[in-house]
């Protein structure tokens, strides 16, 4: 928040405040760290994403096909979390949602934990071979894990 605050103008309570009204109109929405309390991870920190790739198309004033984007892997991410984040709301799943980041830069994109089972995923844009985090396979060898691409994502978020 100091850092966004800092980025805007604006102070730390500010900001929290703009955050919250937009997450209670539905604009976006916050995930947390995921953590079983080991050193490595970073948990403090939570991810803001949006709902809507248009409102982030529109903030940036970025409405190229995508055959010329730049940011397409980041648009992709934003599209598959939020379609999953409606899906689970859909279907009433109780769900807990998180991102997974080590202090040394591995990370997961989302983890969901229903029923105290873990499971990880990650979204590509392309279906290139990604292996999933060493510290994450060793702190957490029970969880399943998942790459979400083009050719599974509908599937994946329940269409």
């Amino acid at each position: 928040m100091d850092k966004l605050g800092k980025q805007l103008g604006m102070n730390k309570n500010t900001v929290e405040r703009y955050l919250d009204l937009l997450s209670k109109v539905f604009v976006i929405y916050s995930r947390s760290g995921f953590s079983r309390n080991l050193r490595k991870e970073v948990v403090k920190s939570k991810r803001w994403y949006l709902v809507d790739n248009g409102i982030r198309n529109n903030l940036i004033d970025d409405f190229r096909p995508l055959s010329i984007r730049t940011d397409i892997k980041a648009l992709w991410e934003q599209y598959i979390l939020s379609e999953r984040l409606k899906l689970n709301n859909f279907a009433q799943k109780a769900v807990e949602s998180y991102f997974w980041r080590t202090h040394d830069q591995q990370e997961i994109d989302l983890i969901e934990v229903q029923n105290q089972t873990i499971m990880a995923f990650e979204c590509k844009w392309k279906a290139d071979k990604f292996k999933i985090p060493t510290a994450f396979q060793k702190a957490y060898p029970e969880a399943a894990f998942q790459v979400v691409y083009q050719a599974n994502y509908l599937e994946w978020i329940g269409r």
